[in-house]
């Protein structure tokens, strides 16, 4: 699926997905994913860190209605755990986020402009698993795409470079406006 990534850290919102496809809708692709992984160590503005996570999901493509175009649909849930290496002290990402697209525009020059609604929460917790942070809410969102003469196969789909932009910012109560991950990771790990 070369049309999406999920959105584990900077787009981690969701609780709810809205009403779903019609009856008759038939699936492309639908799948479910399970990904246990550990990253580098990284350099966090002078702190030596390093992720790992647990991240589960699943997706579906569905035709509907007589869009010729495929509808997206992803639920992931999952931990992000980021060790600071200085003080082997962890900060934890919990967070859960559902996204579908909403809208599919085709712009007649080969591209479609597709408008995606996501919503979901993270929760952040200190080394000594209190909560300290939180991320509430939903958002929209919308990407061009390049969809090279074949709108029923995302397989082949391209997204179009600097496309992507925010129709609609975070309706929710986030404790995460202008701060700073890495002086997190340093302030919540010490």
């Amino acid at each position: 699926m070369i049309r999406r990534t999920v959105i584990v850290a900077g787009l981690a919102v969701a609780c709810t997905v809205l009403a779903g496809t019609s009856a008759t809708a038939r699936p492309i692709d639908k799948g479910h994913f399970h990904d246990v992984f550990t990253s580098d160590v990284y350099d966090c503005d002078g702190t030596p860190a390093q992720d790992s996570g647990d991240v589960s999901g699943n997706f579906v493509f569905n035709q509907r209605g007589s869009s010729p175009f495929p509808y997206y649909r992803e639920s992931v849930h999952g931990r992000v755990v980021t060790t600071n290496l200085d003080t082997g002290g962890t900060f934890t990402n919990i967070f859960t986020a559902n996204s579908k697209d909403q809208v599919i525009t085709d712009n007649g020059d080969g591209t479609i402009t597709i408008t995606v609604f996501a919503s979901g929460g993270s929760r952040f917790y200190d080394s000594h698993r209190k909560l300290v942070l939180k991320d509430p809410g939903e958002v929209r969102f919308a990407f061009d795409v390049d969809f090279n003469g074949t709108p029923g196969d995302p397989s082949d789909d391209k997204d179009v470079p600097d496309s992507f932009r925010l129709v609609r910012s975070s309706t929710g109560n986030s404790d995460l406006s202008d701060r700073d991950f890495c002086a997190d990771l340093v302030q919540f790990t010490s």
